[in-house]
């Protein structure tokens, strides 16, 4: 399946009048363009940029390719993405599958244009800017973005939501909208310890709850930002709130086992192929197939081998 790239700027009011840019992944398939696909969300780690004002007059990926020749020029990416390159091409995967993909910029209150490098400094401003912002805005990232695949003609109607490290909490916050009908969350740091946002104090884990999909929660055993005791407690509070979900801790994976850059050396290709057979298997399941209502009947399950 073909992809398109393109971006929207958004406005947004949450921490004052500001603009968010959603990069969108979009597949497409000659002679169909009536096409109609899932969206899914996809929010990006700590690694991402913000606001990023374009050339004038490109739209598309093509477009900024046809103007890179007349400037001479190879050197495209800072007009394309504020996302990293990792969490581009795993959008990109995601879209190829049939899904169109909306990557919103997670750090659009305090940065420009340009994706944080793997290094120690940008990591700190990662982590900081993390806290800084305030919850609500997190969450009116998450519905503008739901607003915008959804306004699609191209939109089958039904979306979801993935992210890795921030993403796989932010996916996991993005699933307290009951328009969201699965989540895949990767290695969602900060949901035991109740510290993302402005003030480090959400209420993620409290208002599990109001979770109406299907998720799947992700995690390596040697990943030392969410440690056992706090995977624990996700594990026990999704069963008490009677949330429907899959727990996966793979044994060996670190934190960010998904991430396909080496500068850290967690990037575990063969555990990451596995994983996202799970993230099609659900998304495919509810997002691509018209399920229609549960029909409320409990799951009698007979005790045979």
């Amino acid at each position: 399946m073909l992809i398109e790239e393109s971006h929207v700027d958004v406005p947004t009011t949450a921490d004052g009048q500001g603009t968010m840019r959603i990069y969108i992944y979009h597949p497409t398939i000659p002679g169909y363009p009536n096409a109609r696909f899932p969206g899914v969300v996809v929010f990006s780690e700590i690694y991402q940029g913000g606001m990023s004002p374009p050339p004038p007059g490109p739209e598309t990926a093509s477009d900024l390719v046809t103007l890179s020749k007349e400037k001479n020029t190879t050197d495209i990416s800072a007009w394309l993405f504020t996302v990293t390159g990792p969490v581009a091409r795993f959008a990109r995967q995601i879209a190829g599958q049939g899904y169109i993909c909306a990557a919103p910029s997670s750090y659009h209150e305090f940065t420009g244009p340009e994706p944080l490098k793997y290094d120690a400094e940008d990591t700190d401003k990662g982590n900081a800017w993390k806290i800084g912002k305030k919850l609500a805005a997190y969450d009116e990232d998450a519905s503008l973005s739901i607003d915008y695949l959804l306004s699609l003609p191209t939109c089958n109607g039904r979306v979801g939501a993935t992210g890795m490290c921030l993403g796989g909490h932010l996916a996991y916050r993005c699933a307290l909208d009951s328009r969201i009908k699965a989540a895949v969350c990767y290695f969602a740091t900060d949901i035991h310890s109740k510290t993302l946002a402005e003030g480090k104090n959400d209420d993620s884990l409290a208002r599990a709850g109001d979770i109406k999909g299907e998720l799947l929660m992700i995690f390596g055993k040697n990943d030392n930002h969410v440690p056992p005791e706090g995977r624990d407690l996700i594990r026990k509070t999704l069963h008490d709130k009677g949330v429907l979900f899959s727990f996966y801790e793979v044994a060996w994976a670190q934190h960010a086992f998904i991430r396909d850059e080496l500068s850290k050396g967690r990037y575990d290709p063969a555990i990451t192929k596995a994983c996202f057979e799970m993230l099609l298997e659900l998304f495919g399941r509810t997002l691509k197939l018209d399920l229609g209502e549960h029909d409320g009947k409990k799951l009698v399950v007979e005790d045979v081998c």
